[in-house]
């Protein structure tokens, strides 16, 4: 029996997956230091939290005596050039971020990361670009009410509120939400997981 753990606390993540027709067998969210390295550039940010998630799950698993299972982890960062976006807790972080995208292009790269049963690490990063209109005070005051920030890489959420203030995209859309689904499925395929089986979604 093939066995899948998401390693991710994020509802959108299992609501991506389920798009495509996956389910985890279990959620087991794993906490680790997100804070970026003085010169740590995002793309190598969001690889080693990626991984560092995924391998923080299955020692969970090992300890449990649980194998054979495939483990999925991923990162979303948001940088403006080679400057990094927070995960917004406060509302004076996400008006920062808001001040930052408005009026300007920017990047979101997801990390994924996929352990084996065999114990190999798989990882991809997925990059795409978003560009902001510029934001008036109205509208960043009305944003922040709704609450949609907290929590959100770069203080929003392309598939909610903030969608209106979106102009261009370039690259997946399911990568800026969260998880880039042709990337892991197909990280998942070749890793001998099941995703579609005889014509039908798993």
């Amino acid at each position: 029996m093939t066995y899948l753990i998401l390693a991710s606390a994020s509802p959108r993540r299992l609501q991506l997956l389920a798009q495509i027709g996956l389910t985890p067998d279990r959620v087991l969210a794993t906490d680790c230091d997100e804070a970026p390295g003085k010169t740590e550039l995002p793309k190598t940010l969001a690889l080693r939290l990626a991984r560092t998630k995924a391998e923080a799950a299955s020692q969970a698993v090992a300890s449990e005596g649980q194998g054979d299972c495939y483990i999925l982890a991923a990162d979303t960062v948001v940088a403006r050039g080679r400057m990094i976006l927070p995960k917004a807790e406060t509302e004076a972080q996400a008006r920062d971020c808001l001040s930052k995208l408005s009026g300007r292009g920017h990047r979101v790269l997801t990390a994924i990361a996929l352990i084996t049963p065999n114990g190999k690490i798989l990882t991809r990063c997925v990059e795409s670009r978003v560009a902001f209109k510029k934001l008036s005070k109205d509208e960043v005051n009305s944003y922040i009410r709704s609450g949609e920030w907290q929590g959100k890489a770069g203080g929003y959420a392309i598939q909610g509120l903030a969608s209106i203030f979106i102009h261009k995209i370039v690259g997946s859309y399911s990568n800026i939400v969260g998880l880039p689904l042709y990337e892991t499925a197909a990280l998942l395929q070749g890793a001998h997981y099941p995703v579609i089986v005889k014509g039908e979604t798993r």
